[in-house]
């Protein structure tokens, strides 16, 4: 049975998300980060970077959630969450990476400088300034995702469970408030049955 390790609201919620939209049974495995069991000598020995999520399938070992995503898509091709045609393939890597680098990264930057890093640690500076780069690369996306329902080929892809996990982190900032396009994109997403937990209070509609 896949393994996984981590414990929302980590990444690992990402992860989750396409695991149950595959149907596929899992054992989840958590690990508490605030006690220091990513620094464990059994967890690095998994993931020398002390990090989650980790996906375990049989002799694989995955680490670094996008890559997880992409793996899991990958082998269970028959639910389509990798478009066929190269070109919007192409279009599902370049806004997973712009997702990875130009929204999250601001966004984790946010929570070092306000909880994680010890108080004589935290730059209430880079904090507005995270803010203000995360913004701008919101309305970016924000333009793609008008008069759009998903966000590459007109059907759902890793991009999409991959979007709605950053943008819900986004939210739990208050940073979406300007942008409706991707709101409504987000309340959609997480209207899914398979969707995880929200973060940020999104609206979700009941589990069937």
């Amino acid at each position: 049975m896949i393994k996984l390790y981590g414990t929302p609201p980590t990444r690992a919620l990402r992860v989750i998300w396409l695991l149950n939209e595959l149907g596929l049974e899992y054992q989840m495995l958590p690990v508490d980060i605030l006690k220091g069991e990513t620094r464990e000598a059994g967890f690095l020995a998994l993931n020398p970077a002390g990090k989650v999520p980790v996906l375990v399938d049989g002799d694989l070992v995955i680490t670094e959630s996008c890559a997880i995503q992409l793996y899991l898509a990958d082998k269970y091709s028959q639910a389509g969450f990798i478009p066929e045609a190269v070109e919007d393939r192409a279009k599902m890597y370049r806004w997973i990476f712009f997702l990875a680098t130009e929204i999250e990264q601001p966004l984790w930057r946010i929570a070092r400088h306000t909880f994680l890093y010890p108080k004589e640690k935290q730059l209430p500076e880079d904090v507005d300034l995270a803010r203000q780069e995360c913004l701008e690369m919101l309305a970016v996306l924000e333009q793609h995702m008008k008069r759009r329902d998903f966000m590459v080929a007109d059907r759902l892809s890793v991009a999409d469970f991959n979007a709605a996990y950053t943008l819900d982190w986004a939210n739990e900032e208050k940073m979406l408030k300007d942008f409706p396009a991707l709101s409504a994109y987000l309340t959609s997403m997480y209207s899914r049955p398979t969707a995880p937990p929200s973060t940020s209070g999104v609206v979700r509609a009941p589990a069937s």
